[in-house]
């Protein structure tokens, strides 16, 4: 069976070779492992990608050349263990980066990695950068983009994203309450808290891998970040409504919007990938939700027969993802010139949805960035083009510490969420 180290260096090196994205690459390498093993593959994988331009600063002094790719992503695994984890002593890092060196590259690698780590032993402990952009592996140009958006706020939003993040489960209360998913998932070795400020929510550490669990089979809970529902809290969804939920995949949002509504109403689901469809069709069966329905549709396009016809629409819009850099923390290294164009995408979608709201109904935009170009500048260059809505305060749960206001932006570093964005028009009747 293939041990964390191994699990955790394939996954880098399909990211590394192949444009792979590393919850991706790293889930095909963990399948069937034993729990303690994919664990630490997960640490060391996502800890390296955290930690990539911090850990090439250092390592720089001692190697000279140019390195094959296994060689340099051997080396920063190892520096990664040596530098920033307490429980694995710095012996048991070099051996096994040894070992690994004589499977994936050759005898001479093996001894070249051996005599740069114990060269960096003895040099130990390496200075921490003094560049924000190094010290938290941000690209430069990453780091001020996202300073001209938080300010003051940057360094702090720099560090949460090498944080680990919760596991947040959203119970499911057509078939159980959290009380008793706890005790079950309790029962199974996880460690489980209910969630300090949403119902029907827990957080869960320790628990291995997600799907394998009997209570995820089950249709017990979905697993959803909590600035995910909060969006669909925000939407007023109740039972008996008509949903329109417009960029539905992978399905969170609408099985949020399906247990609102206690699985009385009607639910659309729409993607433009109609794999994704099939996906949200399973979720929906798991969790025995039966009155959403899928449709392929692009949300850019008209619908005829949806005019003024629908309660809430939710429009969780393609967006550049960079409030998940916690969860993925790979999307800090991609182009951010493949963003530039998303407002204007965004804003067509919002405009084609909003004629699908009834009047006084509401149309919620979300997206999963901290971008004020993404954000706050499409929703008023929304209002600004359809004077027939108009922004409408949201109020968030007590002692979650989010203000109330009808356009906002949640930091991870400050509500433990990813970085979000919810703002919620009201049609006027």
């Amino acid at each position: 069976m293939m041990k964390g180290r191994e699990a955790a260096l394939r996954a880098l090196l399909a990211c590394r070779k192949n444009g792979a994205w590393s919850d991706g690459a790293l889930k095909e390498c963990l399948k069937d492992m034993d729990r303690r093993e994919a664990a630490l593959a997960s640490c060391l994988c996502y800890g390296v990608m955290q930690n990539r331009l911090c850990l090439e600063h250092w390592l720089a002094p001692f190697v000279r050349g140019k390195l094959q790719p296994a060689v340099r992503e051997i080396l920063q695994l190892a520096l990664f263990q040596i530098t920033m984890m307490d429980k694995i002593p710095s012996s048991a890092a070099v051996n096994e980066a040894v070992n690994l060196a004589k499977i994936y590259a050759n005898p001479q690698a093996a001894r070249l990695v051996n005599g740069v780590l114990r060269s960096v032993l003895r040099a130990m402990p390496l200075p921490m950068p003094e560049e924000l952009s190094v010290r938290y592996s941000h690209p430069q140009e990453l780091v001020e983009l996202l300073g001209e958006n938080v300010g003051h706020r940057l360094e702090a939003l720099l560090q949460s994203h090498n944080t680990t993040p919760p596991t947040v489960l959203q119970v499911n209360p057509l078939r159980i309450t959290a009380e008793e998913l706890q005790s079950i998932l309790v029962q199974g070795g996880a460690k489980v808290e209910s969630h300090p400020w949403l119902n029907n929510c827990l957080t869960v550490t320790g628990s291995g891998s997600i799907d394998r669990l009997d209570a995820f089979k089950n249709g017990l809970f979905y697993v959803q970040d909590a600035a995910a529902r909060l969006a669909v809290m925000a939407a007023g969804v109740e039972p008996g409504m008509r949903v329109l939920d417009c960029c539905a995949a992978p399905g969170g949002k609408s099985f949020a919007a399906a247990l609102a509504m206690e699985d009385r109403g009607e639910l659309i689901s729409c993607d433009i990938h109609a794999h994704k469809l099939k996906l949200i069709e399973k979720g929906a069966q798991r969790l025995g939700i039966s009155i959403l329905r899928t449709q392929l549709q692009d949300a850019s396009k008209w619908v005829p027969e949806w005019e003024s016809a629908m309660d809430v629409v939710i429009a969780d819009v393609p967006c550049s993802g960079l409030g998940t850099i916690r969860k993925k923390p790979d999307i800090r290294y991609k182009d951010l010139k493949q963003t530039e164009k998303l407002p204007e995408l965004q804003l067509r979608i919002l405009k084609n949805q909003a004629s699908y709201v009834k009047p006084g109904g509401v149309l919620l935009f979300s997206t999963c960035t901290i971008l004020r170009r993404e954000n706050q500048a499409v929703a008023r260059a929304f209002l600004e083009e359809n004077p027939d809505y108009v922004l409408e305060d949201v109020e968030f749960p007590e002692g979650s510490g989010i203000p109330t206001g009808a356009m906002t932006t949640l930091l991870p570093c400050d509500y433990d969420t990813d970085g979000f964005f919810i703002c919620k028009f009201r049609r006027k009747s």
